[in-house]
């Protein structure tokens, strides 16, 4: 025991071994920045390159903006909105059956949850391709109802996020008494909706939001379940884009990825908790 420990009275709280220094963790950062840096940086100068000639300018850039939305690339600005229309409905559709379910077999049916997991897991194990052919029968019957919108392919993406928004959620579940605060809750009489959006949901707000970013980033990038079922999303449009203009496609592309990234962005802002420091009082009662 130190001084330290003497003087407080108390044992020291013990050092984390397994820790990085801060060195290490700079260079571990670095190296991950660089990953993600250098083909981003090379999507730009690609796209600012004259041709055989050398050089570089901003042409092709001044070019894309120039037509704005009514240019010849229109098309892909409705795929955009497709993906962001199929990214919200994704993250609903998967959100409104995830979350009571697993709330309702943590607090009800904990012996399910294996086989809960089993199925929100086994998607991740089965290709793309074999998901397309079992679901386009599904979807034949599907257009024949509802019609064969592109806003259908949520439910495909839905079965696709499935494991990933399980398992964000699922871990902010462990490390929450679920079941403390819906007794505590219900002994002062609350309803169990009001159980579910006041008391779990607030609780469980790191994991639903990181199942949201996770479905938002699928969906945005997905591309082979949109091919094979004949939809037109952004990842589609810029294929189609790309074998007439490599250059304008790597434009959009980065493009697209600013803007997932700004949406994320905002859904982050959106979902964070403004708290305001507690005041505390002053000796003489005044504020």
């Amino acid at each position: 025991m130190n001084r330290s420990e003497l003087s407080s009275g108390r044992p020291a709280a013990p050092a984390v071994a397994h820790a990085p220094s801060r060195p290490v963790r700079t260079a571990i950062l670095g190296v991950i920045g660089l990953v993600f840096a250098v083909p981003i940086v090379a999507m730009v100068e690609f796209t600012l390159r004259k041709g055989l000639g050398g050089g570089h300018d901003f042409s092709r850039w001044s070019a894309l903006f120039a037509g704005g939305a009514s240019g010849q690339y229109r098309p892909v600005l409705t795929a955009l909105g497709n993906s962001v229309g199929l990214a919200l409905g994704t993250v609903l559709i998967v959100l409104l059956l995830l979350v009571p379910t697993l709330l309702l077999v943590h607090l009800r049916f904990p012996r399910l949850r294996r086989l809960i997991e089993f199925v929100c897991i086994l998607p991740i194990s089965i290709p793309a391709i074999v998901l397309v052919v079992g679901l386009a029968p599904v979807y034949s019957v599907i257009a024949g109802i509802v019609g064969s919108g592109v806003w259908t392919l949520a439910f495909a993406y839905g079965i696709t996020v499935l494991p990933f928004a399980y398992r964000a959620i699922q871990s902010n579940l462990d490390g929450v008494d679920v079941r403390t605060l819906s007794e505590a809750a219900r002994t002062l009489g609350a309803g169990w909706g009001s159980v579910l959006l006041r008391v779990l949901v607030p609780n469980l707000r790191r994991g639903i939001l990181a199942g949201a970013f996770i479905a938002i980033a699928v969906v945005l990038g997905e591309f082979t379940i949109a091919s094979l079922l004949n939809r037109i999303t952004l990842q589609t449009a810029l294929v189609v884009v790309s074998k007439a203009d490599p250059y304008t496609a790597v434009i959009l592309s980065l493009l697209a990825l600013g803007f997932a990234f700004v949406l994320l962005l905002v859904i982050g802002r959106l979902g964070a908790v403004r708290t305001r420091p507690a005041r505390r009082p002053t000796p003489g009662g005044q504020p």
